[in-house]
């Protein structure tokens, strides 16, 4: 064969390029067509990164490097602006799943960046019920007190009221009237100081905080977890329960199980009950 031939015959094999919005990933070449899930955002509440409810959610600004994604606290910009239809919020340790809860949007077609951009009037319940798939792995620690995984209902966004926000709450959990002030809301991505309708923090980010513990504690000393939150007076440091992982998909709805070992981008499977 005439060497002159080899870039043609290699063109037949591999096929043509696909098109994508974001640049191709090695997980990219291989699972194009496959399942998969998408990690959007990781949180580590004790990195010296606090995610609060202003930092990146409603802007999609990259956080972090792939390298340290899954350590450290992480915003893909890329997934953050695909369309899901499913989300997957994983607690795990050093990579490790240990706690998982995947929701179906109830609206789809919506990426991460256009549901948390809807902050007016905010208050949002985003999915289709209550999670479709939860599982905990039997030696998981703290789970009681875990504001994902210690209570059930819908997922929602957003959730504002007077100066406080926080960016994910469920509806089993405490949620505080529209015209309280009682900062007894726990969740992801907090703050008990901050206009929630726009996004900004106030009193120089002194009240934000980036993962709850959960607790009953109006006007009191408030316990969150690690050292990831603001210098106001009232917060109380508490243990970290993991990292949490928010993964993403369009087409699949059921998370790998307890005791997988996390990666960017990870095999899901459709359920069709």
């Amino acid at each position: 064969m005439l060497l002159s031939n080899l870039p043609v015959l290699l063109l037949l094999l591999v096929g043509t390029p696909v098109s994508h919005t974001r640049p191709l990933t090695e997980f990219d070449t291989v699972w194009q067509t496959d399942y998969v899930w998408h990690l959007g955002m990781n949180l580590n509440p004790a990195d010296g990164h606090i995610m609060g409810y202003s930092e990146g959610w409603h802007t999609g600004t990259p956080i972090g490097t792939k390298d340290t994604a899954l350590s450290m606290d992480y915003l893909d910009h890329y997934v953050w602006k695909e369309p899901a239809d499913y989300i997957a919020i994983v607690r795990h340790q050093h990579g490790v799943i240990d706690a998982v809860k995947v929701f179906k949007f109830r609206y789809w077609g919506l990426s991460l960046l256009e549901r948390f951009k809807d902050m007016n009037p905010g208050r949002r319940i985003v999915s289709d019920g209550d999670a479709i798939q939860e599982e905990v792995a039997w030696d998981a620690e703290n789970i009681q007190d875990d504001p994902i995984f210690g209570v059930g209902g819908e997922l929602a966004f957003n959730w504002g009221y007077t100066n406080n926000g926080h960016r994910i709450v469920l509806t089993g959990g405490h949620l505080s009237d529209l015209g309280v002030d009682d900062d007894n809301t726990q969740g992801i991505g907090n703050d008990f100081a901050c206009d929630p309708l726009t996004g900004t923090t106030l009193a120089g980010g002194m009240w934000q905080h980036e993962i709850s513990i959960r607790q009953y504690c109006s006007s009191c000393n408030v316990r969150v977890q690690g050292t990831d939150h603001g210098s106001g007076s009232s917060h109380k440091r508490g243990p970290v329960y993991g990292n949490y992982a928010i993964y993403i998909s369009k087409n699949v709805n059921r998370f790998p199980p307890v005791g997988t070992e996390l990666r960017l981008v990870v095999r899901g499977t459709l359920s069709v009950n």
